[in-house]
């Protein structure tokens, strides 16, 4: 299957998934609370190498990644409707599309909360007043509440990559060079 299929079978996955979780969890009246436990899972994900290799990889059993999940997510103390829902995800071997999943829960709580959703890439980690700073810059742009999701790759070496809806505006330095080195080859 080419890589484009793959991706927006993921993503359907992923949405359905995050659709389903989000109406449970506003029937619970906990959706906050469940989008703070699945950005804890993505934070641990994200930390943990062994973790990574055990959503991605089809190595794995149904049965050996719902123990894992179980254990993982008794010991994290996570809300009963996240354990729930990562081990029926994990039982129907989906865990390859967690990270969507976790995506598109926070693109739905946003919109339902009447925000927008940012997606940020840079290339450290920002701290809570450069947060603010560009929450606030992007709402003024905007003229919505915006919720960012903040991603580091240390590859892009300085700047920003923001992703708004369809726009995307990149300041990273990794970009700024590689326009300066065409521009260099067309003059040379």
């Amino acid at each position: 299957m080419p890589v484009a299929d793959t991706s927006q079978l993921i993503s359907g996955v992923a949405e359905r998934y995050a659709s389903s979780l989000f109406e449970l969890a506003l029937e619970a009246k906990s959706v906050d609370a469940v989008g703070s436990d699945l950005a804890r899972f993505q934070a641990m994900i994200d930390d943990s190498a062994d973790l990574k290799r055990l959503i991605q990889s089809p190595v794995f059993s149904a049965e050996e990644q719902a123990k894992a999940v179980a254990a993982i997510v008794a010991k994290a103390g996570f809300s009963g409707l996240v354990t729930n829902f990562l081990k029926v995800v994990a039982s129907n071997r989906r865990l390859f599309a967690v990270p969507g999943m976790i995506k598109a829960y926070r693109v739905i709580a946003a919109r339902q909360r009447g925000e927008i959703t940012a997606e940020i890439t840079s290339a450290h980690a920002l701290t809570a007043a450069q947060e603010s700073e560009l929450k606030a810059a992007l709402k003024g742009v905007t003229g919505k509440d915006v919720a960012i999701a903040v991603t580091v790759d240390p590859s892009i070496l300085g700047g920003l990559i923001v992703k708004v809806g369809s726009r995307q505006i990149d300041t990273s330095l990794r970009t700024k060079l590689s326009t300066l080195k065409l521009a260099l080859k067309e003059v040379g």
